[in-house]
């Protein structure tokens, strides 16, 4: 006697029941296995359990109590490994540059590859959300295949050789199946691969996760290490702390009293001591740029990579020399640029670029600072002279830390942002919750078109 036919349900049905759990097991966190205790010497007592059974509060405390222990070992750790890897470089000024650039650097790949998988990772939720919502959309269908699949798992059509004189009802059956049959398998192989893309998403944004925390945590510490090579940058200059805090007081008079920055730039230079001998030696560091010109037949020696020498105490290039050289102060992205339209009939005389909260702001060039502190809606600002009637200014940071008369090389870090919750003139102009760092270029007084001195490829990787 021949075996009675019927539909495949098994698979379906297994399948479809799986739609069904999935978003209950996807809810579940993977349970870490509980560590091992090391097994007993020889002669010694075994240890007391750390838990007590009898009271779970206390012994959550006592785990969460011995977490913070280890966290504070280690950082203490760090914090005299970073200690001892300043005071090897105070007495070394190229090698204190040297160190405060890379770390720059270094901070400044960290801040953009943390966006990235940020933005990664946005992407992956949002793809989560679509496969879910795609799924519970079609509920509907999943109940009507699965009820499909029962009742035929229940009515199977008839066997010919077991009922031959039903004939007409197993055509029909035939039939039916004929019918139903595509458009169920349609329906479970979509569901099926919703299913599947479900469960791939929810790794990936796992990895992505994990990722993304290693990162912050690489990027804590070189945040550490910054902050000391910092101090001992400023500590290494040797302004006596009177003088500064008169230098700083002056300033900031002008600065109430300046009604543009040309003019803040102007007197600053006249009426801070430290200004105008920054703004000095800016004229000096010219005119032996000229004599030396003049003496190699008006033709300029330009180092393919002007900014090696860490010691130097004056630019490396003049600066309309440094065309397609200059890399971006801050990692972000560009949401204005020079000449766009500024929404009152005029237009943009620099740029904003959106940052990553507590983004650490570089010089993009060498030069001498001519004004640093707060200015009208500005924020905090800086005026650094680069020779030849140039000047970069940027505004809307939240801590700076150089000090007026101050030579900087390119590439070092001079300002660190906030979190956009202190509402600078760039912002508003913006309109962004973001910190937003306004970058502009000024030649003998006027803005002028920064483009032409960034490097293409800080160009495109700021812009994104």
């Amino acid at each position: 006697m021949t075996k009675r036919g019927g539909f495949p349900v098994c698979f379906f049905a297994v399948l479809l029941t799986g739609v069904w759990l999935l978003p209950a097991v996807a809810q579940q966190a993977p349970k870490q296995a509980s560590p091992k205790s090391p097994p007993a010497t020889s002669g010694e007592k075994p240890a007391a359990p750390a838990t007590s059974p009898g009271n779970p509060a206390l012994d959550e405390q006592r785990t969460e109590l011995r977490g913070l222990q280890d966290t504070l070992s280690a950082s203490d750790t760090q914090r005299r490994k970073i200690e001892a890897e300043i005071e090897s470089l105070r007495n070394d000024r190229a090698r204190l540059n040297a160190a405060l650039i890379s770390t720059t650097a270094h901070i400044n790949t960290a801040e953009s590859q943390i966006s990235a998988a940020e933005d990664r990772l946005n992407a992956l939720t949002g793809s989560e959300a679509a496969a879910r919502h795609s799924l519970e959309s079609r509920k509907a269908v999943i109940a009507q295949v699965l009820a499909s699949l029962q009742r035929m798992g229940l009515n199977p059509p008839p066997a010919l050789l077991v009922d031959p004189e039903d004939m007409l009802r197993a055509v029909r059956s035939s039939i039916l199946l004929g019918a139903v049959l595509p458009k169920m398998r349609a329906e479970a192989d979509a569901l099926a691969a919703d299913l599947s893309e479900l469960v791939r998403l929810h790794k990936s944004i796992a990895s992505q996760r994990d990722s993304l925390r290693h990162q912050i945590a690489d990027l804590d510490v070189e945040q550490k290490k910054l902050s000391a090579l910092i101090a001992a940058r400023q500590a290494s200059l040797g302004t006596a702390k009177q003088a500064l805090a008169a230098e700083r007081k002056r300033a900031g008079d002008i600065a109430r009293h300046a009604t543009s920055l040309r003019q803040l730039i102007a007197q600053t230079e006249k009426e801070v001591a430290a200004a105008a001998r920054a703004a000095e030696a800016a004229r000096q560091a010219d005119a032996a740029r000229k004599l030396a010109k003049a003496e190699n037949g008006g033709q300029t020696k330009n180092s393919a990579s002007p900014f090696k020498n860490m010691a130097r105490l004056a630019p490396a290039i003049a600066f309309a020399d440094a065309k397609h050289l200059l890399s971006m102060p801050v990692a972000g992205t560009v949401l204005k640029g020079y000449g766009a339209s500024d929404g009152f009939g005029g237009t943009e005389k620099g740029l904003f670029i959106a940052t990553r909260p507590g983004a650490v702001v570089s010089m993009p060039s060498d030069g001498w600072i001519a004004y640093s502190g707060p200015y009208r809606s500005y924020g905090q600002l800086l005026i650094v002279n680069t020779g030849g009637g140039y000047y970069i200014v940027l505004a809307g940071m939240e801590r700076i830390n150089v000090e007026v008369g101050q030579f900087v090389l390119a590439g070092e870090p001079v300002a660190t942002m906030g979190d956009g919750s202190a509402k600078t003139a760039a912002a508003i102009a913006i309109g962004s919750t973001q910190p937003i760092l306004y970058v502009e270029f000024r030649k003998d007084g006027a803005a002028i078109d920064p483009s032409p001195w960034w490097a293409k490829a800080d160009v495109q990787k700021v812009g994104g």
